[in-house]
């Protein structure tokens, strides 16, 4: 068998693993089993489904902070007050909403 060292803050706990057994409650109340769609999913694809998301994700946050910016940038450009200075004129622009709601 295994063993397992489990470790809490005061105490430390050694199991050993004689055999390994499917428990009986494994499959579900609908009569799948636990190797349904979404963990074979998980198991084969898991690893390119959060590369994925996590470029999308970079790619949502960088868009947002260039378009606040473009809108703060186009703001000075009219000669609006700048927001560091007490401004509140960006909050009438198209851009700098189009920044926040990504």
């Amino acid at each position: 068998g295994s063993l397992i060292t489990l470790s809490c803050l005061s105490h430390r706990v050694v199991c050993q693993v004689i055999s390994s057994a499917v428990p009986a409650d494994s499959i579900l109340e609908n009569g799948t089993s636990d190797s349904s769609w979404i963990t074979r999913l998980e198991n084969n694809y898991g690893f390119y489904i959060g590369l994925g998301l996590a470029v999308f994700s970079s790619f949502l946050i960088g868009s947002s902070v260039i378009l606040k910016k473009k809108g703060l940038l186009r703001l000075v450009e009219k000669g609006g007050t700048r927001a560091g200075d007490g401004g509140h004129g960006y909050l009438k622009d198209w851009l700098w909403w189009a920044g926040l709601l990504t």
